[in-house]
């Protein structure tokens, strides 16, 4: 293969220049060391970090930006083209100004995976190993060994993981490395995973949750997934099954949900996420001993601000030389 001669080189890299050249990328929400990150990436643009104060006054000659949009941003922004969301959930940015605009919306859909994944199994475990039950003694200073309650392995059972995506993937290879057969949920066409032995539509949930001992909930909340866990799939699922939910609380039916704990047709269930949220003093949810709830702290981690600034930087860079981004957002589906 030839070498490319210095000319062609020199060329190239002026075009670039010149793509570059008066973009404009506002940034939110990042310190000024990561903002120096993303401005080395971009030669030729300008990479400005604003506060809320400045930033609609700031938008309305921006090309990029990164953080939070609303709607009075994106009419702002006459020339906006690109914005870039630092979480996986987008229900909350997908106004109607700006799923029917041109502009490109990214998120962080893959970088919450490992930590999602791992609250995800410390819940299921905090259920299964009893620990809801012997954590609380400690204050007690009682060594109380009830070996009567029971305890449950998870090799050799059936996990059910609603929404096969960044979170759920990690899912599955976490439930798949506990020895568990793992069924998929999820509208997009898969490529071969060693670790799903099978993967279904939304369509089909009814059919496999029979089938489930724990069922994860890590579907977005799109208008298509709300409430798509709901009293009949309650019903369906085998009596001593747990239920796991790491995504969004308006997927399922947390009235539904308490139905099924009041039946003790559920062993328990691991609540990262509810609806409402936060969960009032008084919600029935609260009641029960075998309903681990944490507050919505499933997406922190010592290194997802690490891998939040290496995608956000590959983006930045990709956006500065015309290249196709990653993470980009079906906004009319809603992920």
């Amino acid at each position: 293969m030839k070498h490319l001669s210095l000319l062609a080189i020199v060329t190239l890299a002026c075009a670039g220049a010149v793509f570059a050249q008066g973009k404009k990328i506002l940034v939110t929400g990042m310190p000024s060391e990561v903002v120096a990150q993303f401005q080395a990436v971009a030669p030729g643009a300008t990479v400005k970090a604003v506060d809320s104060a400045q930033l609609k006054a700031e938008i309305a000659d921006a090309d990029a930006l990164l953080g939070t949009v609303n709607p009075d941003l994106v009419r702002a922004g006459k020339k906006l083209k690109w914005v870039q969301m630092y979480f996986a959930g987008m229900e909350n940015v997908l106004s109607p100004e700006l799923v029917n605009s041109d502009i490109v919306l990214t998120n962080g859909k893959i970088i919450q995976g490992p930590e999602i994944a791992d609250h995800a199994m410390a819940l299921l475990l905090a259920l299964t190993r009893g620990l809801y039950r012997t954590i609380p003694t400690r204050t007690t200073e009682k060594w109380s060994r009830n070996t009567e309650q029971g305890m449950v392995e998870l090799n050799g059972k059936t996990a059910v993981v609603i929404g096969v995506g960044g979170i759920g993937t990690q899912i599955a290879v976490r439930a798949h490395g506990f020895g568990m057969r793992v069924i998929g949920v999820d509208p997009k066409d898969k490529p071969y995973m060693p670790f799903v032995e099978k993967m279904v539509t939304p369509e089909r949930l009814d059919e496999v949750l029979p089938e489930a001992d724990v069922i994860f909930i890590s579907a977005p909340h799109t208008p298509k997934s709300r409430g798509m866990v709901g009293s009949r799939q309650f019903d369906l699922m085998k009596k001593g099954a747990y239920f796991v939910a790491v995504s969004r609380g308006k997927v399922f039916d947390n009235n539904a949900l308490v139905r099924a704990l009041d039946s003790k047709r559920l062993a328990g269930a691991g609540l990262d996420v509810t609806d409402p949220e936060p969960l009032p003093p008084g919600h029935p949810l609260w009641k029960f001993e075998n309903v681990v709830i944490t507050p919505h702290t499933a997406g922190t981690s010592d290194r997802i601000q690490e891998r939040r600034v290496a995608l956000v930087k590959e983006n930045v860079r990709r956006f500065v030389a015309g290249e196709p981004l990653l993470n980009v957002v079906d906004k009319r589906a809603g992920y």
